[in-house]
């Protein structure tokens, strides 16, 4: 009986070229409940659950270090010099840029550098991440705070405490003209606040008043060069609709990026932004306001962590090698060739790059920008149902693997039995690796005639 039930035609006319050297894990799991399992078998139970989990982990290490890899993403390096891994990313094999004839140039890993988090400090060098220390202005009967200077960290709903500002006072409503930030306070729920400063006192506490400023959940402070205060924006008054719209101008809103945090009385805390298409700015949440706002400021805040002083400097440094492409110079032909010395993971001029596992970004060194870079890359090949499916030449150890895995989690089962499927095990990964090593005698037999030696042929 024949695997194949359609004809060649309709192969060429379809668009799932290859496929016959792939069995799906569906077919496993099935063959191996039809095989292994039931009556005077090796496994004489077992539940089909059971099997399908450890056919999941087998696919899943065997596609670490066994199957060929296949995935590849392709992206031209924008000037921030960073690329966001996929989605379905566990680790890569090689990252590479490409040069006009379309040859892969191999990108080294720095290991030498880092993108640290940026912790917030006070002037003793005190980390101080989850507040914000400011010196204020407080005026007797007003609910409003002059700060001594621009703070763009500062989000709509942060808790305000320090003398004069009693418990439970909260950011309303943030204004920034010259340089300066206005914070006007309320209780939370709309309700003004008004420093508890007496007419006697006036003169005291209405001048460099320190402030402490720090988020309700008492998570980081967001850094202040990843906010953007915007001026003359509009919207209309709430209604029923999911996505809100927020007018502007189209200049002013480059900088806004899909995920900012939105902060203004009229939004409630936690709005983010969901779209920008021209001069419209989309929210998740509808405004309090009840009338239509126009000339708004609204202070866009990311939630994407500072860039270090290490990365910053990392992308902003043109490479030795990179300088000067003349190589009989004080760079690469000192002293009549010799380079006393030279670390060699460092002799090469294709740029370098390092992973930042906290961001989910590859950042580059500076001489790959605006170059294509390609990365290949592994999975887990369980991402979709159309990844879930093993070559041929590993079907086998799929099979040695779900075995093994199932006696050994059994109670009862004989220690030699276990023994036995795992050694069993080991040879069928070790067969699958030799066979998808591909290995050809005349690629092999080309290679080697580039040697120094004589090869009978």
């Amino acid at each position: 009986m024949g695997l194949l039930n359609t004809t060649q035609q309709a192969y060429y006319d379809g668009n799932d070229f290859g496929n016959y050297q792939f069995v799906s894990l569906k077919d496993i799991i099935n063959q191996f409940m039809l095989v292994y399992v039931g009556e005077d078998k090796i496994i004489p139970k077992a539940k089909r659950l059971d099997v399908a989990f450890h056919a999941q982990r087998a696919l899943a290490e065997l596609s670490f270090d066994t199957f060929k890899s296949c995935k590849a993403q392709e992206i031209t390096v924008p000037a921030s010099l960073q690329m966001i891994l996929p989605h379905d990313y566990v680790n890569y094999t090689k990252v590479s840029w490409v040069d006009g004839a379309g040859i892969k140039r191999i990108i080294y890993p720095a290991s030498k550098t880092s993108n640290p988090t940026t912790i917030i400090q006070d002037a003793d060098g005190i980390p101080t991440p989850h507040k914000i220390t400011a010196i204020g202005d407080l005026e007797n009967g007003l609910n409003t705070v002059e700060l001594d200077t621009e703070y763009k960290n500062i989000e709509v709903g942060m808790i305000i405490t320090g003398p004069y500002i009693p418990s439970g006072t909260f950011v309303e409503a943030t204004l920034n003209v010259g340089g300066i930030t206005t914070v006007t306070m309320d209780d939370g729920n709309g309700i003004d606040v008004i420093p508890l400063i007496t007419n006697t006192q006036t003169s005291i506490g209405n001048t460099d008043t320190t402030l402490t400023f720090s988020t309700p959940d008492d998570t980081l402070v967001h850094s202040s060069n990843a906010s953007n205060i915007i001026d003359n924006l509009s919207w209309a008054i709430g209604n029923a609709a999911f996505d809100f719209k927020i007018t502007g101008t189209a200049d002013e809103l480059t900088d806004i990026k899909i995920g900012m945090l939105v902060s203004h009385d009229n939004f409630p805390v936690g709005t983010t932004v969901t779209n920008i298409s021209g001069t419209t700015i989309v929210v998740d949440k509808i405004p309090d306001n009840i009338a239509a706002v126009t000339g708004a400021e609204v202070t866009f805040i990311s939630t994407d962590p500072e860039d270090s002083t290490t990365w910053a400097s990392y992308k902003s440094h043109t490479p030795s090698e990179n300088n000067n492409d003349d190589y009989e110079d004080d760079t690469y032909w000192p002293i009549n060739g010799e380079r006393y010395g030279l670390d060699p993971q460092h002799a090469q001029a294709n740029g370098s790059f390092y992973i930042d596992c906290v961001s989910g970004k590859i950042h580059f060194s500076s001489n790959i920008s605006g170059k294509t870079v390609i990365l290949d890359y592994i999975s887990d090949s369980l991402g979709t149902d159309g990844e879930m499916q093993v070559h041929k030449f590993a079907e086998e150890a799929m099979y040695k693997w779900i075995s093994h895995a199932i006696l050994s989690g059994k109670a009862n089962v004989p220690e030699y039995q276990v023994l036995r499927f795992k050694k069993e095990r080991f040879a069928a990964i070790r067969t699958a690796k030799l066979r998808l090593s591909n290995l050809k005698l005349e690629e092999l037999t080309q290679i080697l005639r580039g040697k120094s030696k004589q090869i009978k042929h």
